[in-house]
């Protein structure tokens, strides 16, 4: 009986080795690849586009891309000069999702961030953000995330707000 007990702890000893090998060669899934692109400002104030607001919307950009790849997700990096030549006036690229879908191809993404920071008043801003299904062309997130003030903490938690609707999106996707 006690020979018998070592055996068959012996085989599947044997029998889960063999499964974690298997599972170990297995290639891991590979990361969902995300292009953000650079946010553009509508800035609707009696005094548009100071120093500080453009500042703070180029701030959200790389933000962003740091909270989407704490996420596990992979950063497409897409410069600048590409981004203008794709877009053909203020607000393109946000409308257009097909010419996003292009632009982000092009660089070998999953999905393309497209945004927007809209400011109707001194008071408040809202972050408007498109996310573009690049193998389909199609808008498959529209989001937007109300930030009071304009201190950096503010547009930090605005952020993050956009990125975890980001993830819970794609991770229904997968």
């Amino acid at each position: 009986m006690i020979k018998y007990k070592t055996m068959v702890r012996r085989i599947a000893g044997a029998c889960g080795l063999v499964l974690l090998c298997a599972l170990a060669s297995q290639p891991l899934a590979a990361a969902q690849r995300i292009a953000v692109l650079a946010f553009e400002l509508k800035d609707l104030t009696p005094m548009p586009e100071t120093a500080e607001e453009l500042q703070r919307t180029a701030s959200i950009q790389p933000l962003l891309q740091q909270e989407l790849e704490k996420s596990g997700y992979e950063i497409v990096e897409i410069g600048q000069q590409a981004q203008t030549a794709a877009d053909v006036g203020f607000g393109y690229l946000f409308e257009h999702h097909d010419v996003a879908a292009l632009l982000g191809r092009e660089h070998g993404a999953d999905y393309v961030v497209v945004g927007r920071l809209h400011k109707p008043s001194f008071l408040f801003a809202y972050m408007m953000v498109h996310l573009v299904e690049v193998e389909r062309e199609r808008l498959i997130g529209d989001y937007i995330t109300e930030t009071k003030g304009s201190a950096a903490k503010l547009t930090r938690k605005g952020v993050e707000s956009l990125s975890v609707k980001i993830d819970k999106d794609l991770s229904m996707a997968r």
